[in-house]
């Protein structure tokens, strides 16, 4: 009986902390979705579904950033699980320079976002950045750009800037995951003629495959939430052009003030993370099994 109380006791401020930073905000967003509530005054009327009418056919700076949002994360998944992936398969050993590369790779994911944005702000800027700085000294002129102030690329750019932020935290991930791979398998493989792509498809990835699982869902997670690196390197522009959901919502709701819309705009927003992330789940359990 002492037993099953203790058990609460450890359970119960975890719940209380779950219903209010999470419950509570999710339901009143929800609610203020139904309302034209400004954020600053006492008062509101109920519009409906009105804000949710409007989303969707008359905003299309919501359905650019979405689309923008896809693109970022379709960009940042791939890459940082590609490359994680690749550098966990060469640096799972513990020798002293696998674990000095893991600790390397690792380092950006202790920076703060606001450090990461004002370090490739300087990088990529198009006439002091270190990058154009050395596209012009081996004569590739025509690849110095204005990287993040070009519109037709500068999402890519900040994309790639998430990548090399985030991609060490996803190596620690895929680096245990393969350590617990039983060697035996590796070595009944070799036995068997197996070469090294075989025993990747039909050793390594089957049992990296829930790893990889938790990569994608995080990273997916992530790049929606890639608010603070956006906001300090672009604040959404230029021309919206790397304005994202999590950046529109700030916009909406703490600059033009519409912040019942900017609610419904976070439902909107909570739904298709969710839709992708268990869709992405689903396709990398079932290629698992």
């Amino acid at each position: 009986m002492k037993a099953g109380k203790s058990i609460y006791l450890f359970v119960v401020p975890g719940l209380i902390l779950y219903l209010i930073f999470f419950i509570y905000p999710t339901l009143s967003a929800l609610f203020y979705s139904f309302t034209n509530w400004d954020g600053l005054s006492a008062e509101y009327d109920f519009v409906g579904i009105s804000n949710y009418v409007e989303i969707f056919t008359a905003d299309a700076i919501f359905r650019k950033s979405l689309v923008n949002n896809i693109e970022f994360m379709m960009f940042v998944v791939i890459f940082q699980t590609l490359f994680s992936l690749v550098f966990a398969l060469f640096l799972t050993k513990n020798s002293k320079r696998s674990v000095f590369l893991r600790a390397l790779y690792f380092f950006p994911t202790i920076l703060s976002s606001v450090s990461v944005a004002f370090i490739w702000s300087y990088m990529y800027d198009p006439n002091l950045g270190l990058i154009n700085t050395v596209m012009q000294a081996i004569n590739l002129d025509s690849l110095a750009l204005n990287w993040i102030g070009n519109e037709d690329i500068a999402i890519y750019s900040i994309s790639a800037v998430q990548v090399w932020f985030h991609t060490g935290q996803m190596l620690i991930i895929f680096v245990a995951g393969l350590q617990g791979i039983p060697k035996d398998l590796y070595e009944v493989a070799k036995m068997e003629g197996a070469n090294k792509w075989q025993t990747f498809k039909k050793v390594t990835w089957p049992l990296v495959a829930p790893a990889a699982t938790i990569v994608v869902a995080y990273t997916t997670i992530q790049s929606f939430k890639a608010f603070d690196l956006i906001f300090a390197m672009t604040r959404g522009g230029p021309n919206y052009s790397t304005e994202i959901l999590a950046t529109l919502i700030y916009n909406t709701a703490f600059r033009s003030y519409r912040f019942g819309y900017a609610s419904a705009e976070s439902v909107i927003f909570m739904i298709v993370i969710a839709i992708i992330t268990i869709v992405q789940m689903r396709v990398l359990r079932s290629k698992a099994t």
